[in-house]
């Protein structure tokens, strides 16, 4: 500090130590920033690379569904004011392969169930009856026999019973780790009809 003095003032040598320290501090950041910079880019582009390379996979399979018991009761829906409604019951075979369909940019495939069907009062109704997430490594095979539904199949009126042409599907949604999120329909789908009397016994 003496040796300082003696060239210029206190101050004037604390004002240069703090440029000298700002000057540094700025030059630290400038360089964190530009290393952060380039890492982001690098990524940026390595995910586009994952996403275009599995772009135009087909992630179409063949489905088997079977149903083995369908039966339909009218009961007080509690969900709504409605009083009863239909909920049909559903007992039904599914069958597929998806071991196609995992590649490296695939993170899991959610699976779901859906019946459709037609009635007077609405041309298209569709209700989810069962759903699945399989992660890549875990088994892709399915071979269920006589499942039933995880979810209540219900009706916001009396269109279950006697319908002809409910049709079940499976569909699957795919979770890659880069890109969209295609929605796919599996092919091969089922059609079948509820009873037109209403079952009193338990299921």
């Amino acid at each position: 500090h003496v040796a300082c003095c003696s060239r210029c003032s206190c101050s004037q040598c604390s004002f240069d130590y703090v440029c000298l320290l700002e000057a540094a501090m700025n030059t630290v950041i400038s360089r964190a920033n530009a290393i952060f910079a380039f890492t982001l880019s690098v990524l940026t582009a390595l995910t586009f690379c994952c996403f275009l390379s599995t772009a135009f996979h087909r992630y179409q399979s063949e489905v088997e569904l079977q149903t083995i018991k369908a039966v339909v009761k009218n009961v007080q829906d509690f969900s709504t004011a409605r009083g009863k409604n239909d909920l049909g019951f559903v007992t039904f075979d599914l069958k597929a392969n998806l071991t196609q369909l995992f590649n490296w940019n695939v993170k899991q495939l959610f699976l779901y169930v859906t019946a459709e069907y037609e009635t007077e009062s609405n041309a298209l109704n569709q209700v989810v009856l069962w759903d699945k997430i399989i992660r890549r490594g875990d088994k892709a095979v399915l071979d269920y026999k006589n499942l039933n539904t995880k979810y209540y199949f219900w009706d916001d009126g009396h269109g279950l019973k006697g319908n002809k042409n409910v049709t079940l599907t499976l569909s699957w949604n795919v979770i890659p780790n880069a890109g969209s999120l295609p929605n796919i329909m599996g092919t091969g789908m089922h059609s079948f009809a509820f009873p037109v009397e209403y079952t009193s016994s338990r299921v």
